[in-house]
């Protein structure tokens, strides 16, 4: 059998396999299905400073090879998951992080503080896609200035493994990267969704409450692929690849183009072990081929 941990920073992984934001609930809810101990890492629901109703319904739309969704980070709050959904996760042994969400820099700090004295929680990451509520909506993820706002902010009050979840909706994304490096991020993990719209044809009007949503499944993997290549040679930082994955080819692609580490998202509402199914692929893979260790892998592709 080959080795498949890998480190992020601080953050050691059994595998590389770990599960995106907002495709898994908290993880509890996926008990029934798999073995949360074999996941690499547990990326929890986006999470935010105060508690947060959602967008209106319809807020998801089916697509070809893929989904929209404008979900509207629906949560109860860091506080709620701190007192309430932290007791009954931290004594499973898997690597917990804590997608961090806000409206302001300070949002997002304040926020990232309460999570730093989770012990059982060793990283959180940014999700820098929010709209910035003191620049007109626009989110902090689409420029440098707003990026590096956000992790100066919260590298100031929060102490462990730091990842920052990187927006492809700009023109250069290694640009983006190279600023929330600069300005302390121990990681970064792309792509976030692909903006996008879907129209019902009889009632002539937008599907989505709010018109447009995020796009996420086999359809975005293509773009993600590319830009985890560029990002993982632009900078020095391990790189955390996701968008569209649902197979152990598919992770070994984004392994192979310089990602440390990967996230399964929209697979897991076709199939809730897709988790483990997509790790055992990487090991029989590896053993296969005669390699040792999955970190062999990592961006041999020139």
């Amino acid at each position: 059998m080959a080795r498949l941990d890998v480190k992020i920073k601080d953050l050691c992984l059994k595998n590389p396999v770990m599960t995106a934001s907002g495709t898994f609930g908290y993880g509890l809810e996926f008990q029934d299905f798999v073995p949360l101990d074999g996941i690499g890492g547990i990326i929890v629901k986006g999470t935010t400073l105060k508690p947060r109703q959602g967008n209106d319904y319809p807020r998801m739309a089916e697509t070809p090879q893929g989904m929209l969704n404008c979900v509207g980070l629906q949560n109860k709050g860091v506080d709620y998951f701190a007192e309430h959904i932290y007791p009954q996760l931290k004594d499973i042994d898997t690597n917990w992080i804590v997608n961090v969400s806000g409206s302001s820099p300070e949002d997002y700090a304040e926020c990232a503080a309460r999570i730093d004295v989770l012990e059982k929680v060793p990283a959180i990451e940014l999700n820098i896609s929010c709209p910035n509520v003191h620049d007109g909506g626009m989110a902090f993820g689409v420029t440098c200035a707003g990026a590096e706002s956000v992790v100066k902010a919260v590298r100031e009050r929060y102490h462990k493994t730091l990842i920052v979840k990187l927006s492809p909706n700009v023109t250069d994304i290694t640009e983006i990267a190279r600023a929330v490096e600069a300005a302390g991020a121990d990681s970064v993990s792309l792509i976030n969704t692909l903006m996008g719209t879907a129209i019902d044809i009889e009632k002539r009007r937008r599907v989505l409450s709010i018109g447009t949503g995020g796009l996420s499944g086999p359809c975005v993997k293509p773009v993600a692929l590319r830009m985890v290549y560029q990002v993982a040679r632009a900078v020095k930082i391990p790189v955390i690849g996701l968008g569209g994955i649902s197979s152990a080819t598919d992770a070994i692609e984004f392994l192979m183009a310089g990602a440390t580490a990967i996230e399964i998202g929209t697979a897991n509402f076709l199939d809730p072990a897709v988790t483990v199914k997509v790790r055992d692929g990487i090991n029989e893979w590896l053993d296969r081929h005669g390699v040792d260790s999955v970190q062999d892998i990592i961006g041999c592709v020139e």
